[in-house]
């Protein structure tokens, strides 16, 4: 089975990486814990200056913290029995996460949610519910954990 762990370092990407830690899976089973970092691009009458190459080092800054993040799930994952590999990529998750799904032929996406609604979730967009509407395969979508939950698990 592949699985494609996303993961973006918030609190509902950690329960949905724990999510694929808890439970027994097929003997040969291969998670790759996936990472988008998104371009920095400044306001339009920003674009023809960049201070010294300060966007360049914020993309460098944003793909050194996604590497970190996917090799710490990553031996996490091993830790637990399970075969992991990371794959960090540039652009917008929501293509990222479908693309890579589709790349690899992966059997299952699994994705955190913030579980925004309304007027938040109008602004921000949703992840999850792009993926789940664009996957090429099954999509579990694991909801944040509320802080009672997270304080009883400690």
């Amino acid at each position: 089975m592949k699985i494609v762990l996303a993961v973006d370092g918030s609190p509902s990407s950690a329960d949905a990486a724990e999510a694929v830690t808890a439970r027994p899976w097929p003997a040969g089973t291969v998670v790759r814990v996936l990472s988008a970092v998104e371009d920095v691009t400044p306001p339009a009458a920003e674009l023809w200056y960049d201070a010294g190459g300060s966007l360049e080092r914020a993309r460098q800054e944003l793909m050194t913290h996604a590497e970190r993040l996917t090799a710490g799930l990553a031996e996490t994952l091993r830790a637990s029995g399970l075969t992991a590999e990371t794959t960090v990529r540039y652009g917008d998750a929501r293509s990222v996460i479908v693309d890579e799904a589709k790349e690899w032929d992966a059997d299952l996406i699994v994705v955190g949610s913030h579980g925004y609604t309304g007027l938040k979730r109008w602004l921000l967009g949703s992840v999850a519910q792009s993926v789940v509407s664009h996957a090429p395969c099954s999509v579990e979508v694991v909801r944040q954990k509320s802080g009672a939950e997270q304080a009883g698990s400690t």
